[in-house]
């Protein structure tokens, strides 16, 4: 589909400056500074700004719902695509792991999916742009991660240490171990030794993840910390240039994070729960506090918009506020200045809600239809 040239007319248009009910212009891809094409009359509904997703891992479910069930990755991308555009998400960053977790987090499947990625670009509407998420105890890989991110030209790297350290410190077996690696196909003590040995060598990856760190930095690669939860862990992270807090587990970390200028995400089900499901610092709170830069679905595409009206209908922030944290908050971090607000010469990057219910009632990306349902998609036809 080419991109659409028309005026939305009767919509509750969310700018910079607010809630308008001027006409939104939308050609050639992108937002226009007068009327244009057909109008469309959209009285009863809200135009927002298409929301960018920052980080989210929930497509692994239609890339294997079942294991071994997914042998064509460009099938289950469509279908999470899909579901992205139905929750009004029009740029979505993959989150795809690179551990030693193995099976679907495995390295051999992060290529299968990063090639995917590719294939994909052109064949569907939503942008779908790549994060790597790179267990750093993987000392062995290091080579092998930089080349991957630079054949793959991906823009995003996350630094996770999901490691239990706390029971390997002990000697005890870490919990869930059997099954994990039954699932991976790995002889449980094998992969009992593999993770033992990797906790053992974590005195090696400071100086390896240093070295790492600068050359994705001088390739203009964006650098994220996972979980931190101590302040020297953020100052750590940020004289590697590792400049994104994702997930901040204490205010502690989060307080680190904004006193050095770091952009710091927070995940839109820990808004939508009231609080971390394990006990960490509250999303809503940081919110609050002016903390956040921008919240991430993680795992639940619906979090993001509903995230957003919770914190608008708390009195946590205005709806500007709110919808920046999903829209304009995220497409900074990520450095796409041509997204994120509806303003002239901007991505025509957008989500219709019905007003009374809220519900997600078509999508658009750069111009072109991502997703159109009921009395919007009558109306857009018509």
């Amino acid at each position: 589909m080419s991109a659409l040239t028309l005026t939305l007319t009767g919509a509750q248009v969310l700018r910079p400056e607010g809630i308008s009910d001027q006409p939104l212009a939308i050609s050639g891809g992108v937002i226009g500074d007068a009327p244009v094409g057909r109008e469309v009359d959209l009285s009863g509904f809200l135009v927002l700004p298409g929301i960018v997703d920052v980080h989210g891992d929930g497509f692994e479910r239609h890339l294997a719902p079942r294991r071994g069930a997914m042998k064509d990755l460009g099938q289950g991308l469509v279908a999470a695509e899909a579901e992205l555009a139905a929750n009004g998400i029009t740029t979505a960053t993959l989150a795809q792991f690179y551990s030693w977790e193995g099976g679907m987090r495995g390295p051999e499947f992060a290529e299968r999916v990063f090639e995917g990625i590719a294939r994909m670009q052109g064949r569907v509407v939503t942008d779908l742009r790549a994060q790597l998420r790179f267990e750093m105890a993987m000392l062995d890989d290091y080579a092998a991660v930089a080349e991957m991110v630079a054949r793959h030209d991906i823009g995003y790297v996350v630094f996770n240490d999901h490691l239990p350290h706390e029971a390997l410190d002990k000697g005890k077996r870490p919990p869930r171990l059997h099954g994990q690696a039954l699932r991976i196909g790995r002889n449980p003590e094998k992969h009992l030794e593999f993770i033992q040995g990797l906790h053992a060598a974590m005195g090696e990856v400071p100086a390896a993840l240093e070295r790492l760190s600068a050359d994705l930095v001088a390739r203009g690669v964006r650098l994220g910390s996972h979980d931190d939860r101590r302040a020297d862990q953020r100052r750590a992270a940020r004289a590697r240039g590792v400049a994104i807090a994702e997930f901040p587990e204490t205010l502690e970390a989060a307080e680190e994070a904004r006193a050095g200028g770091d952009a710091v995400i927070m995940g839109a089900p820990n808004v939508v729960r009231g609080g971390s499901h394990n006990g960490n610092v509250s999303a809503i709170e940081l919110v609050a506090m002016g903390m956040v830069d921008a919240l991430a679905s993680d795992y639940h595409y619906p979090s993001l918009k509903r995230a957003a009206f919770l914190l608008a209908d708390g009195g946590v922030c205005d709806l500007a506020g709110a919808w920046a944290l999903v829209s304009s908050g995220p497409a900074r971090i990520l450095g796409l200045a041509d997204r994120g607000a509806l303003c002239p010469g901007l991505r025509a990057d957008l989500v219709v809600l019905e007003a009374s219910s809220r519900k997600v009632m078509a999508s658009m990306a750069a111009g072109r239809i991502s997703y159109l349902s009921g009395e919007a998609a009558a109306r857009f036809i018509g």
